[in-house]
């Protein structure tokens, strides 16, 4: 049974026709790049995951339930704009997870906190935007979880914290969970990714190994993405 499948999934927005025939499983164990240009689907798809929105047609399953309470359990979800109350200290928010999820690692919070520098008596409201993403990330991926879906997880963070909140995901997440990233910066995270599916006009266009696809195409995934979304 597939960690994730999503059966002939659609979403409109009025006479808005945003995701057209979704088909997709996601095994257990990999790392997966959700890719594509602005306003072709990929957030419409991540809530539907998220039941944050609710199918025009077809169906999502989490190890084979329809998406609701349980699913919540089973998926970290990073989203590309923060939810947290920014006048709660770091301390505060570590505490309001502890509360709320049964499977967060309070202890391993702190260390990634510590790791980033990153002050946990400070308020996010004093804190940088980049600040403040590598404090929801770390409080994602503290997180027990079967799958995780990172939503631009790296978009304000500069060059030289990337390669660490990579290393992050790689080493942080549960042995047999997959986590999928969707993300613009296609050369950064190509280096940790197993499967790429890339969607296009809210249809997937291609979802495959990226070993498999560099061989075929003879390029990196960055320059076929390039290629295959040129303007």
């Amino acid at each position: 049974m597939a960690l994730l499948e999503c059966k002939h999934l659609y979403k409109n927005f009025g006479d808005r026709q945003i995701l057209t025939d979704i088909n997709l499983a996601i095994p257990e164990g990999k790392i997966i790049g959700l890719l594509g240009k602005n306003g072709t689907g990929k957030s419409t798809l991540i809530k539907l995951i998220n039941d944050l929105l609710t199918p025009s047609e077809g169906e999502v399953l989490v190890k084979g339930l329809p998406v609701g309470v349980e699913s919540k359990e089973i998926i970290a979800y990073l989203p590309e704009r923060t939810y947290l109350d920014k006048s709660m200290t770091v301390n505060q928010v570590i505490q309001f997870f502890a509360d709320f999820y049964r499977n967060f690692d309070s202890e391993k919070a702190r260390k990634l906190l510590a790791d980033l520098d990153l002050d946990p008596t400070q308020k996010l409201n004093k804190m940088s935007k980049g600040m403040q993403e590598k404090v929801q990330l770390v409080l994602v991926m503290s997180r027990k979880a079967d799958l995780y879906i990172l939503d631009e997880p790296l978009g304000g963070v500069d060059p030289a914290t990337r390669d660490y909140i990579l290393d992050t995901i790689l080493t942080n997440f549960n042995e047999g969970a997959s986590v999928i990233i969707s993300t613009h910066l296609i050369q950064d995270i190509e280096r940790i990714l197993d499967e790429v599916i890339f969607i296009d006009k809210g249809k997937i266009i291609c979802h495959e190994e990226c070993d498999t696809l560099r061989e075929r195409e003879g390029g990196s995934i960055d320059a076929i993405f390039r290629r295959m979304f040129k303007c």
